[in-house]
């Protein structure tokens, strides 16, 4: 056995460009249509818990004058922020809807071909 020639193959597989195969195109549209939304959701989220966090700082006292006033800022801007962090996932769950049905018919498409060549084999 040549190992320098199994070494050689190896090497030049590694360089070697690589066709697109129906099961990694099928992979890359999937997460073309869920990854706007988890973006979206990640993103929102915190912005949202950092300002329900700022908010009751402002009510619990540990920033700001602590005087009525800002107590009760403290009490809108952590509402707020409770808001954020409420409709975040319902509207997490509408974009992530939104992306799966802008791809559904190339994913379909593209999953019934692999299906169809199993099946042949």
């Amino acid at each position: 056995m040549n190992t320098d020639k199994i070494y050689a193959e190896s090497v030049a597989n590694e360089y070697a460009m690589k066709d697109a195969t129906k099961v990694l195109q099928l992979k890359k549209l999937d997460r073309r249509a869920k990854l706007p939304a988890g973006v979206f959701a990640y993103t929102f989220g915190i912005a949202a818990a950092l300002i329900l966090g700022i908010g009751m700082c402002l009510a619990m006292k540990v920033i700001g004058a602590g005087t009525t006033g800002t107590v009760a800022l403290g009490i809108v801007i952590g509402a707020a922020g409770l808001a954020g962090v409420g409709v975040n996932y319902p509207v997490y769950k509408k974009l992530l809807e939104k992306g799966k049905k802008k791809y559904a018919s190339d994913i379909l498409r593209l999953a019934k071909e692999i299906a169809e060549e199993e099946s042949d084999k």
